[in-house]
């Protein structure tokens, strides 16, 4: 775990989730068969070389608006022209018939639903974002479901963010939004969220922290023990 600004617990009321990278394993899974293709260059690249490889490939083709913030980010570009240059550069993610999913995060909503009211903010599709949901059975664990085709605008505008917080009548400072990309932690910050960012997709602890996250975990798998004992710590 790392820290950005501090992380207020208390004010935890409800939870918004990305899906790529924060409860899908999609990621990894595009990533490994782009590495597979990479397999005839094992002679001019390692194995550790051909997997960051694969993975900046995936990054740029999957997720031009997140490889874009990320460069912004790395380049201290103007955040409005990168903003411009992200809703120009949308294009639909190639679906997959099966998804996977971060180990131990079925069973960290469960607990989860029991006590707070939770919604998906995604990217996605709405036909991707509910396959991905119904393939684990995840339904019943989400008052909301927020996709690319909700809001006018989809993240790192906030629109989906405050919307996902009014259907939970939950007030936006008291929402935490839980993400893997600088996109995520953007679109918290704009909608007066807290954020956590998670290094089980494509986002890196630097990046997250920059964007405004403030905690950063290994995995979404972790939020629920990880809260807990820093309610513990500080209570």
């Amino acid at each position: 775990m790392r820290t950005g600004a501090r992380l207020n617990p208390d004010l935890i009321r409800a939870i918004i989730f990305d899906i790529d990278g924060t409860l899908s394993d999609s990621d990894d899974q595009m990533v490994a068969k782009v590495e597979q293709l990479l397999r005839p260059l094992r002679g001019m690249l390692s194995d550790v070389g051909r997997h960051a490889t694969a993975r900046w490939l995936v990054m740029a083709a999957e997720s031009p608006g997140n490889f874009l913030y990320n460069l912004a980010d790395r380049l201290s570009l103007d955040s409005f022209l990168i903003k411009q240059l992200d809703r120009a550069s949308q294009k639909r993610k190639q679906r997959i018939k099966k998804y996977w999913i971060i180990p131990g995060v079925a069973e960290m909503l469960e607990r989860f639903a029991q006590r707070l009211p939770l919604a998906v903010v995604s990217a996605r599709d709405e036909h991707s974002s509910l396959a991905f949901i119904q393939q684990f059975h995840l339904e019943p664990y989400f008052r909301v479901i927020v996709t690319s085709q909700t809001c006018e605008h989809t993240k790192p505008f906030p629109d989906p963010l405050l919307y996902a917080a009014r259907q939970m009548q939950v007030a936006p400072e008291n929402c935490l939004m839980v993400g893997d990309t600088t996109v995520d932690m953007r679109a918290a910050r704009l909608a007066g969220m807290q954020a956590i960012g998670v290094l089980c997709g494509f986002g890196r602890q630097r990046e997250l922290l920059r964007a405004g996250a403030h905690e950063i975990l290994d995995s979404t798998a972790e939020l629920l023990d990880f809260l807990e004992n820093k309610l513990k710590r500080e209570g």
